[in-house]
């Protein structure tokens, strides 16, 4: 997964003849899932146009506080922008614009958007090799990075004066690889493997026909993602489902039956740190699994369904230094259900559902949990889509293995 899907960039354009460059850093970053909102320095329209970046970015390209063309336009607001963003992007940053960041000059609204602004802020300096070498804008550069700023260092080239030498702004490929790689630094699971089950498992009455449950996957499928987002390595094993993991950076181990689950995640147990298994595994299957399809020739069907392996309960006992966390489904006494099933199988933490809480449980895009700990300590959630009751359960498994 690109650690810029779904994150609001704010791409600030100043007046450099790199900015020519922006253009194709707009498209690389529209396609790593980002949405990009363009903010252009007036002098910036000399080297690149709205019209390419707007189109582009697929948004209005931003210039001054107003459109001066209409003296009724609602002014933009500098500090709405600055609070959007997940990040800023300054490139290129020229000599000018970094003297006015680092002095608090703000005669522009790029310059008004970075003064305003929470999040983390990247510059990618350009200029000429003698400004570059110049002792006010070393002074510049380091004071930036003092602040907080992060600098993406300029590359050995020949620059548009005809010199070679250090200036010439990073290619947008690397501009894009160093904010991924400095964003994945700071994740909290950097390091860590997740293993996560999702989906039903399927057994076989015979080649046609099998026994099964409503479950969509969706719910495990979340939680992979959340994890992922937060620089895990993820594994990820699925019954049948519809779902997709398109665009994260996530291994996907596909199985059918119980067996073929308990089988997976034994051969990757040992090595993760966290387990979520949030698969609705079948608790039974056939004893025998006909080789021809029935025939529909008698009234009623008789099968005999023996237990499948409690995959669970199986690495619940196995558990040396994995947190382990676990699912529960239930329709009645449900916390003591919940804390009986947690005590079973050495759980560390356990998700309870309940089918009587409208908008919980099978194929819905909403869910409501309880989320109750080995320690006693009982979390009750809110109606909430799946994606964010993952991220809710990810940062409880975070705040726990970090305790």
């Amino acid at each position: 997964m690109s650690l810029l899907r779904e994150q609001n960039v704010l791409l600030g354009i100043t007046a450099g003849i790199a900015a020519y460059k922006s253009a194709w850093l707009v498209r690389l970053l529209v396609k790593q899932g980002a949405n990009v909102q363009v903010v252009l320095t007036p002098s910036a329209k000399e080297f690149v146009t709205p019209l390419t970046l707007s189109t582009l970015s697929k948004n209005p390209v931003l210039s001054h506080f107003t459109d001066e063309k209409d003296e009724n336009a609602v002014w933009n607001n500098h500090v709405d922008l600055g609070l959007w963003a997940d990040f800023i992007i300054i490139a290129p940053a020229t000599a000018n614009t970094m003297s006015k960041m680092t002095n608090g000059i703000c005669d522009n609204l790029l310059l008004a958007v970075y003064l305003s602004a929470k999040c983390p802020v990247y510059f990618a300096p350009a200029m000429d090799l003698d400004m570059y070498k110049h002792d006010s804008t070393r002074h510049n550069l380091i004071e930036l990075q003092k602040r907080g700023n992060v600098m993406i260092p300029a590359e050995h080239g020949e620059l548009a004066s005809g010199l070679v030498g250090e200036g010439r702004m990073a290619e947008p490929e690397s501009i894009v690889a160093f904010i991924e790689a400095h964003i994945k630094e700071g994740l909290p699971l950097k390091g860590k493997k997740v293993l996560v089950t999702a989906g039903p498992t399927y057994e076989a009455i015979d080649p046609v026909r099998f026994i099964g449950n409503h479950s969509s996957g969706k719910m495990g499928f979340e939680i992979a993602k959340a994890a992922s987002k937060m620089g895990a390595e993820v594994v990820l094993i699925s019954g049948p489902s519809n779902e997709s993991i398109e665009g994260y950076s996530i291994e996907k181990i596909s199985v059918v039956s119980a067996e073929e689950m308990y089988n997976a995640v034994h051969g990757h147990f040992d090595q993760c740190h966290v387990a979520v298994l949030s698969a609705a595994v079948a608790d039974y299957r056939p004893e025998k699994t006909e080789s021809e399809k029935i025939k529909k020739t008698d009234s009623s069907l008789g099968l005999k369904l023996v237990k499948t392996e409690d995959i669970l309960k199986s690495i619940g006992d196995l558990k040396r230094h994995q947190y382990l966390v676990g699912f529960a489904l239930e329709t009645s006494n449900e916390i003591e259900n919940a804390k009986s099933k947690l005590e079973r199988k050495n759980l560390d933490l356990i998700v309870l559902n309940s089918l009587k809480d409208t908008g919980a449980g099978f194929g819905g895009s909403t869910n409501k949990v309880t989320f109750i700990s080995a320690s006693g300590a009982i979390k009750v959630g809110e109606l909430k889509s799946k994606r964010e009751v993952a991220s809710d359960l990810m940062d409880l498994i975070l705040k726990n293995i970090n305790a």
